[in-house]
C-alpha cells in the first residue's frame, strides 16, 4: 500500500526546524499539531545532515508508543543517549538486562508503604520553608528558586539522610548547567565531540566532576561503614546500598552514582515544576485556593499534615492534577523505533526518533474543552474514568513509567497543604513565559505575594 507522507512544517530552507525546536519546542509542536494534525514530520539541520523527528500528539498515539508498544520504541533517542552520557545509566535511561537488573533491586524501595515512610522527611523541609517564608521580607517569593530549594532539600535528606547539606549546594549548581548542554545536542546534527576542550564542553565536564565527587564521597563514606552500619543507613542511599536481588546480586559503587544522580534529577525538578505552577495558578484563581484551604482546614484541624492525610484531600489532588496537565515537568520525551509502525494512519521509518508532548496531549482540543482555562473540577474521579487514560499522562506511562510518581504525589499534596495553611497567595506575575530544558522552565520570574495566615 502506498504510504502518504508525514506531514510538517517547512522550516527554513538551510536549516528546516533546528531552531524552533532548539529555542521552544513546546511552541513549536502546539503549532505543529494544529496545523498538520495528530502525526507530524519535523525535519532540522542542513541538507546532507538532515535529522527527522516525528512527534505524536494523540492520547491513541502516545499510548501506543508508551505502553501498547512498548518493545518496539526504545529510550535510545539522542536526548536519551546524551543523558546517560552525563548523568549514568540509571533507572531513567538504562534498557534491557540492565534495566531489569536494576528494577528488580530498586521496586522494593518504592512500594506505597516504604513511600509513605518518606513522609517524614517531608514534613520535616515543609515546615522549615513555612518558618523561612514567614521571615521573608516584603513577604514576595520568587516560587521558582524557593520550589526547586525546597524539592532539592527534600529529596537529598531522603537520599542522603545526615548527609543531606553536602549534596544541595553542588546540585542546584550542576543541574542547570548540564540541562542546556544536553537539550543543546539533543536538536543538534552538529556537536563538537565531549572530548574537545570547546567552552560548552568544558563547562558540562566541570559540572559533570563536580557531580561525580560528592556522590562519590558519600558512597564510600557509606560503603566502608558497612552494611546496615552507616549513619543514616535508613535512608535511600542506604537503602540502595544494602539492596540485593534474590541471587545476590548488588548496585557496585558506579551504579549507585548513577541512580543517585537519576534520583536527583528525576526527583526533584519534575516536583519542583508541579509546586511552582500550582502556587502560581492558586494565586490567579482565589476562587479555587479558598476551596482548597477550606478543605486543609477542615481534614487537618490546624495540625500539620501528615501521609495519612493524603486521601482526605481530594479537591487538593484535583487542584495539583489540573496544574500537572497545564504545567507538565516532562513537557516532551522521546523514543526510537525498532522497526517500521504505523500511527494515526501514517508509517513510521525503522529507526526514526519519535516524541511524544504532554505539553501538547494535555491541550489537545479533541479531550479537553476549553484546554488553556484552570478547572479542576476536570478530575473529579467520574471525569476521569471518562477520559483517555493517556490523554493525561505527566508521569509517562507503560513499563517504563516514572517509578517514583506516588512519591512526587504524596510530597506535592503534603507540602502544599503546609503552605495552605500558613499563607494566603497572590500571583504577582500574571503571565510566565515557557520554554524547555531536560524538564519545563518558566523563562521568567514566578512571583508570589504571601499573606501570613493566623491559625
Amino acid at each position: 500500500m502506498p504510504t502518504v507522507r508525514i506531514p510538517g512544517p517547512p522550516g527554513l530552507p538551510l536549516i528546516g526546524s533546528m531552531v524552533d525546536l532548539a529555542r521552544q519546542p513546546l511552541q513549536a509542536m502546539l503549532a505543529a499539531q494544529r496545523d498538520y494534525g495528530d502525526v507530524v514530520r519535523f525535519a532540522f539541520g542542513p541538507p546532507g545532515l538532515r535529522g527527522e523527528i516525528y512527534a505524536v500528539f494523540s492520547p491513541e498515539g502516545a499510548h501506543q508508543v508508551l505502553a501498547g508498544q512498548a518493545a518496539n520504541f526504545r529510550k535510545e533517542s539522542t536526548l536519551y543517549e546524551e543523558v546517560r552520557s552525563t548523568v549514568g545509566n540509571g533507572l531513567l535511561t538504562a534498557q534491557d538486562a540492565d534495566y531489569q537488573r536494576q528494577r528488580r533491586l530498586i521496586q522494593p524501595l518504592f512500594t506505597r508503604r516504604r513511600v509513605d515512610g518518606y513522609a517524614g522527611a517531608v514534613a520535616v523541609e515543609a515546615a522549615a520553608l513555612v518558618e523561612r517564608w514567614s521571615a521573608v521580607p516584603g513577604g514576595v517569593v520568587e516560587a521558582v528558586a524557593e520550589m526547586s530549594r525546597f524539592a532539592l532539600r527534600t529529596v537529598s535528606r531522603i537520599l542522603f539522610g545526615a548527609d543531606v547539606e553536602a549534596a544541595v549546594d553542588v546540585v542546584r549548581g550542576a543541574f542547570p548547567v548540564l540541562g542546556e548542554y544536553l537539550l543543546a545536542r539533543s536538536f543538534s546534527p552538529l556537536h563538537a565531540p565531549r572530548s574537545w576542550p570547546t567552552p560548552a564542553n568544558r563547562r558540562a565536564l566541570a559540572a559533570q566532576r563536580e557531580l561525580y565527587r560528592v556522590c562519590d564521597g558519600i558512597i564510600a563514606r557509606r560503603r566502608a561503614a558497612g552494611p546496615g552500619k552507616a549513619e543514616g543507613a535508613g535512608d535511600l542511599l542506604g537503602l540502595l546500598a544494602d539492596a540485593r536481588t534474590e541471587d545476590g546480586e548488588r548496585l557496585d559503587a558506579t551504579e549507585l552514582r548513577d541512580q543517585v544522580l537519576i534520583f536527583l534529577l528525576a526527583g526533584h525538578e519534575t516536583t519542583a515544576t508541579s509546586l511552582t505552577f500550582a502556587l502560581h495558578l492558586l494565586g490567579r484563581h482565589p476562587e479555587v485556593q479558598r476551596r482548597a484551604r477550606a478543605e486543609v482546614g477542615e481534614v487537618l484541624g490546624g495540625r500539620a499534615p501528615g501521609v495519612a492525610d493524603v486521601e482526605q484531600l481530594s479537591y487538593l489532588t484535583m487542584v495539583l492534577k489540573e496544574s500537572m496537565r497545564l504545567y507538565p515537568a516532562a513537557g516532551i520525551f522521546g523514543r526510537r523505533a525498532v522497526e517500521a509502525c504505523e500511527i494515526g494512519g501514517h508509517e513510521i521509518p525503522a529507526g526514526a526518533d519519535v516524541m511524544v508532548s504532554p505539553w501538547v496531549t494535555h491541550r489537545h482540543p479533541g479531550h479537553w474543552p476549553e484546554p488553556e482555562r484552570f478547572d479542576p473540577e476536570r478530575f473529579t474521579p467520574e471525569r476521569e474514568a471518562a477520559r483517555h487514560r493517556y490523554a493525561w499522562y505527566p508521569f509517562g506511562g507503560g513499563p517504563r513509567a516514572c517509578i517514583g510518581q506516588y512519591f512526587s504525589m504524596l510530597e506535592s499534596v503534603l507540602a502544599l497543604a503546609a503552605l495552605l495553611q500558613a499563607f494566603e497567595f497572590e500571583a504577582v506575575d500574571r503571565e510566565v513565559p515557557i520554554g524547555q530544558g531536560l524538564t519545563l522552565q518558566a523563562e521568567g520570574p514566578v512571583r508570589v505575594r504571601l499573606t501570613p495566615r493566623s491559625l
